[in-house]
């Protein structure tokens, strides 16, 4: 959520935060990838973010450019953002650093020329005028392929001139904060890379590609999910050490990206009622069935019992007027509202 009313935020910004802040630590402890990884994807920001003023010097300089490539639910941009995160603490003694959230879908428009307009003044006048705040910044752009189109395989049919010159304007904007903004850092993402500019690209100081996780990694994950949900109930803490189980039920989501992983608790979660209800009473038997069930349904079983029977004793005191979600009775209108029930049979309703 944005520490600034949406309301108040500039034209195709989606949030904007002011780090480091408590709130935004788990991201990066949530994605689970080999250290080395996210020591390399740290070190590359640092060295944008603390020394890009004198790198800017040099023939080759850095344009404070990363992208996250990989399949959906991967966890790119929980890692973008907590990437900004853990910089900002590791920059915090000299000073504060924005997050800055773009959406890059507010940018296309059917009059010719808008877009390109758009993204010029976000490059050029916002960006800009935010990162004069404080010391360091950090831009997030997800679905980077809708703002940097590649344009050798853009159809000028399928894809007005009008995107063409957008894309133009983000490399050009790219260019002149690399050179005049050096402490600013583009994090980028996308699921599908060849859709994305080729000279974007390039420019990259460092391209990280996703994939879907291993056995080991699926393994962790399913221990880390359930860890969390045993802070709110410590009954379930034996199943996040239970390593076997954890084995045996990974090897069922071979396959899946980390966020289908973790909605999977949710999914055994809501196997039965009696767990939905409590939660500390979910067992290996819902795990294995959410994990068989692909975390769906299985269209099996007998008659569901009627409302009242799942129900029976609630008692009369808690049942509410047939009110139909009116408002409640308003003493400048006095007569009680109108109830119309259309009936299956085409007739009039009934009033």
């Amino acid at each position: 959520m944005s520490d600034i009313p949406r309301s108040a935020l500039p034209h195709g910004v989606l949030s904007m935060h002011v780090l480091p802040a408590d709130h935004h630590d788990r991201d990066w402890d949530a994605i689970i990838v080999p250290r080395e990884v996210k020591e390399r994807l740290l070190a590359q920001a640092l060295l944008v973010l603390e020394h890009g003023r004198k790198l800017s010097m040099l023939s080759g300089l850095p344009h404070g450019l990363i992208v996250l490539a990989g399949p959906p639910g991967t966890g790119k941009t929980t890692m973008a953002r907590g990437l900004a995160q853990v910089a900002a603490l590791a920059l915090a003694r000299k000073g504060a650093t924005v997050l800055l959230e773009i959406n890059p879908h507010a940018f296309p428009s059917d009059m010719l020329g808008e877009s390109q307009r758009n993204v010029t003044r976000l490059l050029t006048e916002t960006v800009p005028e935010i990162a004069a705040r404080r010391p360091f910044t950090v831009v997030l752009i997800d679905d980077v392929e809708s703002f940097a189109v590649r344009r050798s395989t853009a159809s000028f049919e399928a894809n007005p001139v009008d995107v063409h010159r957008a894309t133009d304007a983000v490399l050009l904007g790219i260019d002149e904060i690399a050179k005049n903004l050096p402490s600013v850092l583009f994090v980028t993402t996308t699921n599908f890379i060849e859709a994305v500019d080729e000279a974007f690209l390039s420019r990259a100081d460092l391209v990280m590609r996703f994939s879907l996780p291993d056995r080991e990694t699926i393994e962790r994950i399913l221990a880390s999910a359930i860890g969390e949900l045993a802070v709110q109930w410590p009954a379930l803490l034996p199943l996040a050490q239970d390593t076997a189980r954890l084995a045996a039920l990974a090897s069922l989501c071979e396959g899946w990206d980390g966020r289908r992983i973790r909605k999977l608790i949710l999914a055994a979660l809501a196997q039965r009622l009696e767990v939905a209800r409590d939660p500390a009473t979910l067992s290996w038997d819902d795990l294995f069935d959410a994990a068989r069930k692909q975390g769906g349904v299985e269209w099996a079983g007998g008659q569901a019992p009627t409302s009242r029977e799942m129900f029976p004793d609630v008692p009369r005191e808690l049942m509410h007027d047939h009110d139909h979600g009116h408002a409640l009775h308003d003493h400048a209108h006095p007569h009680p509202p109108t109830h119309t029930h259309q009936h299956d049979d085409g007739k009039k309703p009934l009033r």
